[in-house]
């Protein structure tokens, strides 16, 4: 079975984020969070800070530096499965019900 991380942005509107592994997920935030937060909105030093982080790929310090700076939470989750055709397949699906928890009597 596939599996995806994600990443939800707790702010309003919410933001989520999907990527095949939490390694792309964190290069992902950077990019989509962290890079494109104008300099203008932060002061000197917390500006170098996150661009300290990010040019030296420390990826997910860029974020947790970010969230703070923001007030914004970033709820990570590193294994999403993925359900294909094969996992739920369409002749099976009913024969395997009649074995759940649903049909059984109490």
């Amino acid at each position: 079975m596939a599996s995806v991380a994600y990443a939800v942005v707790r702010q309003d509107p919410p933001e989520v984020f999907v990527a095949k592994d939490v390694d792309v997920l964190n290069r992902v935030l950077a990019l989509e969070l962290v890079g494109r937060t104008p300099s203008s909105d932060l002061g000197n030093e917390e500006c170098a800070a996150l661009r300290e982080a990010l040019l030296a790929e420390r990826w997910a310090d860029a974020v947790v530096q970010w969230m703070r700076l923001r007030g914004v939470a970033v709820d990570v989750y590193t294994h999403l499965h993925v359900y294909t055709e094969q996992d739920a397949p369409p002749e099976l699906v009913g024969a395997q019900l009649q074995f759940a928890p649903i049909f059984r009597d109490s």
